[in-house]
């Protein structure tokens, strides 16, 4: 199963709206077969491992990441195919929350005679898959704030100077970050400061970009941007105020941009839970926030960052610095964001930090 959810990871930032999934085949103590979903979605990681396997699959253990499909789509139900194949047991680590699944997958199995055993590694996967989770459970995708400081929490210079905070293996860990995600997105202050790409530039994963999202409410990201320039070949959205005007809209949907028109919050600025339902109607499930200071504190403050990745850089500015989050309205701690740390790493002179969100039971 851990082989299993190593090939599941593969699958991360390239596989949405569907779940990375992971399949391992196992006969006399000897791997046959294994596969991991494709990009866009399909073929299913299952289908996958009976192709690599052929014949061998019949009389083998199948390790599957999340419950096997039972519903028909564009490809028939992975279930099915298992039975089909002859598969005499189904080891699954989680039962899939989707409604057009959830059970379903399981009962077709057992009634075709096969052992099925459910929750080896569960939590494992649980965490691998906990933005299609999100998306089916939540309707938005999961949240992950990524902040690269100095050790009192600076981005940049008073005079705007940030290149570059950290060193060249924690800039290699956010592009691998951008890579697992779906999407990546900005504050439009960001995109006019930096007029970022945002893409994948790691060797061989520059097919892995992601959509590239600008939180944009009066759509003041310029049309000359490395952003708009490339949306034909890299995907490019604004999420922008539905009352704002039509022919600006018109010029950005021409340069190949999607538009996303959410309503606005009480300041006038766009909803940030309308916009995120939305990206999750859209099929994201795992989007990376790369700042600024503005839209990640906003997040924070409306209860929408899911998870924490902090790269920490070895110097110290001062409060004449640009700190990474704009103030958000603490006013006791009780109602402060609080976090659980998952792990730590050093990165050369870096360290990165990675937090789960604790939410009250």
């Amino acid at each position: 199963m851990r082989a299993a959810l190593g090939l599941a990871r593969r699958a991360l930032g390239r596989v949405w709206p569907n779940p990375a999934v992971g399949c391992v085949l196992v006969k006399d103590k000897r791997v046959v077969g294994r596969g991991w979903t494709q990009p866009g979605g399909r073929p299913h990681a299952e289908t996958e491992a009976l192709a690599f396997a052929g014949a061998e699959a019949e009389g083998a253990t199948a390790y599957v990441t999340l419950e096997p499909c039972s519903h028909h789509g564009k490809t028939p139900p992975c279930a099915l195919a298992l039975i089909e194949a002859g598969i005499r047991r189904v080891v699954v680590a989680l039962e899939d929350p989707d409604p057009r699944v959830s059970g379903r997958g399981l009962d077709l199995l057992e009634k075709a005679g096969i052992k099925v055993d459910v929750g080896l590694l569960e939590d494992e996967a649980g965490t691998l898959n906990a933005g299609f989770f999100s998306r089916v459970q939540k309707h938005r995708p999961l949240v992950t704030l990524k902040l690269a400081t100095t050790l009192d929490g600076r981005i940049a210079t008073h005079g705007g100077e940030s290149r570059w905070i950290t060193g060249s293996q924690a800039r290699q860990a956010a592009h691998l970050l951008r890579a697992s995600h779906d999407a990546v997105m900005v504050g439009a202050g960001t995109a006019l400061a930096d007029d970022p790409l945002l893409t994948c530039r790691l060797p061989g994963l520059e097919q892995a970009s992601p959509v590239r999202i600008v939180m944009d409410g009066r759509l003041r990201t310029p049309l000359t941007s490395a952003l708009v320039k490339s949306a034909r070949s890299h995907p490019f959205w604004l999420i922008t105020l539905e009352q704002g005007p039509k022919p600006r809209h018109k010029v950005f949907e021409e340069a190949g941009v999607r538009l996303i028109d959410v309503p606005p919050d009480e300041g006038g600025s766009p909803d940030l839970k309308a916009a995120f339902r939305k990206l999750g109607d859209a099929g994201l499930t795992r989007v990376l926030v790369e700042g600024g200071a503005h839209l990640a504190a906003a997040l924070l403050r409306t209860d929408l960052v899911d998870r924490l990745v902090w790269f920490h850089a070895p110097g110290i500015m001062g409060s004449d610095g640009i700190a990474a989050l704009a103030a958000f309205g603490v006013d006791r701690l009780d109602a402060m964001p609080r976090f659980k740390r998952l792990g730590v790493r050093a990165l050369g002179d870096d360290i990165e930090e990675v937090y789960e969100r604790i939410l009250e039971d």
